[in-house]
């Protein structure tokens, strides 16, 4: 019976069901200390992909020198592309073309990288690029101006599309800048109208140092789908850093936003225990925080076995 507590007429955006996608061998991994070797990601992202996960982020196709964790970038995509993988999850009722792999490409160069790859049948799906609202923040990120990557990126988007692959547009310090400080919602607004004009297929609207607070992500969102509504272009990244990430997650939630980052183990949040070599197939657990490094709903996972996405 619906009555005037029903939490869908108190919020009568908010969706049903969620999408999430898996960042753990990117972004959980990105600033570990330790490499992780090969054969472990190998496997991270084989039992994702089994375990029904079909949107992973894979690898960051940036130069290596940079970002010694993803120096086996192609090697990732080369084996989730390889004839005897696809064969091994068809045999689990898996089609890969079903599953979308995303490598992050923040310069053109790397852009370059990714359709190179895609020429050779090894390349990802998808890409991702991301403007900061904040000019001195977007600077240190990137190495140029947001107006000169705003023409970089338009190039790229072309080029992506040439070559059959799509582009993730982020809009980050929505929140505020940990440079600049304080910042204007509307004005990710107008970025996120902009990457969709200059033709992204999505945009991953990014907490990236925890400044979000409940309230202003529950009035960012509704700005955002009084301007854009389709849900399908959205996607919600939070971190943990400040340990609000989980009400800042039902705040998206409750604004309507039904697609979700997350991360496996808590990874941005409490450090976990991660293989770093060749996992044993022994029984254990894995314990799934979801969205985007919060700790907003966990699941006990039985290795080597299904689980359930919603």
């Amino acid at each position: 019976m619906t009555t005037e507590y029903d939490y869908w007429k108190i919020f009568p955006r908010m969706p049903k069901k969620v999408t999430i996608g898996d960042i753990t061998v990117r972004d959980g991994f990105q600033h570990l200390e330790k490499f992780i070797s090969t054969p472990a990601k190998i496997t991270y992202l084989e039992e994702l992909i089994f375990a029904g996960c079909r949107n992973i982020e894979v690898t960051n196709l940036g130069n290596p020198r940079n970002m010694p964790q993803f120096s086996d970038a192609e090697e990732l995509l080369a084996h989730l592309r390889s004839d005897s993988f696809v064969s091994r999850a068809a045999k689990k009722g898996i089609d890969m073309k079903d599953v979308t792999l995303t490598a992050i490409t923040i310069r053109e160069p790397s852009v370059d990288r990714a359709v190179a790859l895609k020429k050779q049948g090894r390349g990802p799906d998808r890409v991702l690029m991301m403007v900061s609202t904040e000019e001195q923040h977007h600077f240190a990120n990137s190495g140029t101006t947001l107006p000169n990557y705003w023409k970089e990126a338009e190039r790229c988007i072309q080029k992506c599309r040439d070559a059959g692959i799509k582009m993730c547009g982020t809009v980050s310090t929505i929140w505020g800048s940990p440079i600049g400080g304080a910042t204007e919602l509307k004005d990710a607004v107008k970025f996120t109208r902009h990457w969709l004009d200059i033709g992204a297929s999505d945009i991953e609207h990014a907490d990236h140092d925890g400044s979000a607070s409940a309230p202003d992500v529950y009035r960012y969102f509704s700005m955002i789908l009084d301007e854009i509504p389709d849900t399908s272009l959205h996607i919600a990244h939070f971190h943990e850093t400040k340990r609000v990430a989980s009400a800042s997650t039902l705040a998206a939630l409750q604004a309507g936003i039904c697609h979700f980052e997350c991360t496996l183990g808590g990874l941005g949040d409490s450090r976990p225990i991660f293989w770093m070599t060749v996992p044993s197939k022994a029984p254990g657990t894995i314990i799934m925080t979801t969205p985007g490094m919060s700790v907003w709903c966990a699941w006990k996972i039985p290795l080597y076995k299904s689980m359930k996405w919603v």
